[in-house]
C-alpha cells in the first residue's frame, strides 16, 4: 500500500526528478507531483510524492525540516482534500 506525502517550502527551481533523487533514498517512489499556478503556470512551493509505506516513514524521518536546495522543507502524510481542497 502507498502513501501520498506532503512537500512544503519547495525551492521554485526544484524539479520532480531532484524530487524523486532525494525520496528514493528512503524507499520506493510511485509517483512525484509539483504543484504549479493554473494561471501562470509557475511552481506554488509545494507538492505531493507518492511512495510504498515504509518508505514514506523513513522519508518523514529523514527530509522533514532538512535542507534542500536552500530551503528546510516540510514533509508529513497528505491529508485528505476538505471541501475541494487539499489540506496540509
Amino acid at each position: 500500500m502507498s502513501k501520498r506525502l506532503y512537500v512544503g517550502n519547495l525551492p521554485f527551481d526544484a524539479t520532480t526528478e531532484d524530487i524523486r533523487t532525494a525520496f528514493e533514498v528512503h524507499g520506493t517512489v510511485h509517483d512525484v507531483s509539483l504543484v504549479t499556478d493554473r494561471e501562470t503556470g509557475r511552481p506554488r512551493g509545494f507538492g505531493f510524492v507518492d511512495m510504498d509505506e515504509e518508505g514514506a516513514k523513513a522519508a518523514i524521518a529523514g527530509l522533514d525540516s532538512k535542507d534542500f536546495k536552500g530551503r528546510n522543507l516540510t514533509v508529513n502524510e497528505a491529508r485528505e482534500r476538505q471541501n475541494g481542497r487539499e489540506r496540509r
